[in-house]
């Protein structure tokens, strides 16, 4: 199928989209530009987002934030231990008077949708929110329901706590486009926090004017149009099987580092986020820099590490970085 090229007036209302996007999100969240960067991003390819940090580095700020700045419908479910999947996608409810079945849909019929603290859910209820993802539907009494559009979750997790905390399966963590990992602000920026909340700014009404939901089709419409060339998707496949020990300059030992690769989600992950990056830079074509720029994000909870790199405490973003220096750049 032969898509129609972007146009410059395409690129002008992409970027008047994208600019009213970033001056909602500058209103309520103080730096981050890397998170707002994968956040947009992820939205615009389509996918799920993974957050990790320390608590109060303003990750549901942010979530409701791109919710307010895309007119989107927000849902924030609190994970627990207790949590059933019912209590996520949604049950029937018998109605004494009428002796019928009625359903009521659970928080993640939603635009935006929090999973606050991912990892302390049950494996059970962790599952039905991954299909839920993945299908991008529920079913409850036999009935499937689909789930609005678009449609977007941002799962978080806090990396400090083990305690009553259930481990989310590497191939489960899979399913998210990108995984984001926050650090703290730097001292400029906290104090901008506190004179944003000393003064009554952080909680006063968002002025300006948000996004449409049918603005954000639009975009994730155009991101589809994003050329990407042959040589652009031969370099992600490349990156992508040297984590499996293959690729055209197979790294040596790096099986002993790297238990299971990728899988092609990652080649996929690569090149979509590679053309969400590039609309943003007003370009209608895929660069290997888009491909680099995210490389992180991309790939760290697609790799599965060994024990004796575990042991010896290398970081994901290690081996990544050992992948891209290995592999040619077209």
């Amino acid at each position: 199928m032969v898509t129609e090229p972007i146009s410059d007036a395409d690129h002008r209302r992409v970027t008047s989209l994208l600019a009213r996007i970033d001056a909602v999100f500058a209103q309520r969240v103080v730096g981050q530009d890397n998170l707002r960067v994968a956040l947009v991003s992820t939205l615009l390819a389509g996918g799920h987002i993974l957050l990790e940090s320390v608590p109060g580095l303003a990750k549901t700020t942010a979530a409701q934030t791109l919710a307010a700045a895309v007119s989107g419908s927000f849902r924030r479910i609190q994970c627990t231990p207790d949590l059933m999947p019912n209590d996520i996608v949604g049950t029937q409810i018998f109605n004494y008077a009428t002796g019928s079945f009625t359903t009521q849909l659970g928080p993640v019929h939603a635009n935006l949708v929090l999973l606050d603290e991912i990892n302390r859910s049950s494996a059970k209820t962790q599952s039905a929110m991954l299909e839920a993802m993945q299908e991008k539907q529920t079913s409850i009494g036999g009935e499937v329901y689909r789930l609005p559009h678009p449609f977007m979750v941002l799962a978080t997790q806090n990396p400090i706590e083990e305690e009553g905390t259930y481990v989310l399966p590497e191939a489960q963590m899979d399913r998210f486009l990108v995984k984001e990992v926050l650090g703290y602000p730097d001292a400029a920026e906290e104090v901008e926090v506190l004179e944003r909340i000393s003064s009554g700014r952080q909680s006063a009404p968002i002025t300006g004017e948000p996004i449409t939901l049918a603005d954000l089709e639009a975009l994730q419409a155009t991101v589809d149009r994003v050329y990407v060339d042959a040589a652009i998707k031969r370099y992600a496949v490349d990156l992508v099987a040297t984590t499996r020990g293959d690729g055209p300059r197979p790294i040596p030992g790096i099986t002993s580092m790297i238990r299971v690769g990728a899988s092609p989600r990652g080649s996929i992950a690569l090149m979509r986020i590679g053309q969400a990056l590039a609309l943003q830079a007003g370009r209608s074509y895929v660069t290997p820099e888009d491909i680099k720029a995210m490389r992180h994000p991309v790939l760290r909870h697609r790799l599965v590490r060994t024990f004796d790199a575990l042991a010896d405490n290398v970081p994901p973003e290690q081996l990544v970085d050992a992948v891209f220096d290995a592999v040619p750049t077209p």
